[in-house]
């Protein structure tokens, strides 16, 4: 069993779209993927209610609620089936929370927009996990989503030489879509989609796959997007 934990304290950085894609894209292969939601907005414990019985079951964990009358441990219980578990953390993690949520991971997906506020935020949680958590950069399990990407625009340039100064791996450059939003509001990811309308989309996550499937300590060069032939802003 993999777990994969999507992280980032700044709010609207596309984390629960990351997760609950994930958590499509392993049950569209016969995976059996929990998403284990500590967001206290329950987002993607929600999209998986909207799921219907004839698509893939993907197991929720409302990991933002606490019982008393129970141990943390027989709350956070998977199923002995778990493929993959897929931590949707929430906004606004303190720094020594950290070792916590990042415990056990195999990988760490930290998603990050095209803005100033965000490259700042994403700064301060690369150095927290690097030094708090105490993730290795040799150990190939922190990667960083380039989110939201409009390529044509001086942003993403900002936000791709950002990234390269980090040290980390750009495991995946995702555009500003429609189609998930569409997705969400139907309970599916875009690779349940149809593909004539999601391929695009689709696509764009094959380089996280495959760094998501690759095996630990196996580290390759940080991936370079290739710059927009246009910039404006």
């Amino acid at each position: 069993m993999k777990r994969i934990v999507v992280l980032n304290p700044k709010g609207g950085s596309g984390k629960t779209t990351i997760a609950i894609n994930l958590a499509s894209y392993f049950a569209s292969r016969q995976q059996t993927p929990v998403l284990m939601d500590f967001d206290p907005q329950g987002s993607s414990l929600r999209w998986v209610k909207k799921r219907h019985a004839v698509q893939p079951a993907i197991h929720a964990i409302a990991a933002f609620e606490k019982d008393n009358r129970t141990t943390r441990a027989f709350q956070l219980r998977v199923p002995e089936n778990a493929t993959h578990v897929i931590v949707d953390t929430p906004a606004a993690v303190d720094a020594h929370q950290l070792p916590d949520l990042t415990r056990d991971a195999d990988k760490i997906i930290v998603p990050v927009l095209p803005s100033d506020i965000d490259i700042h935020t994403c700064s301060r949680c690369i150095r927290d996990l690097l030094l708090v958590a105490k993730i290795r950069r040799e150990d190939d399990r922190l990667g960083v989503i380039a989110n939201r990407i409009r390529r044509n625009t001086l942003t993403y340039q900002s936000l791709i030489r950002f990234l390269q100064t980090l040290g980390i791996p750009i495991v995946a450059t995702i555009r500003d879509s429609q189609n998930y939003v569409r997705a969400a509001e139907l309970g599916i990811g875009v690779h349940e989609m149809k593909s004539y309308i999601a391929q695009e989309d689709v696509e764009q996550w094959e380089p996280l796959i495959e760094w998501l499937e690759r095996p630990p300590g196996a580290h390759e060069p940080a991936q370079t997007p290739p710059p927009p032939a246009v910039a404006s802003v």
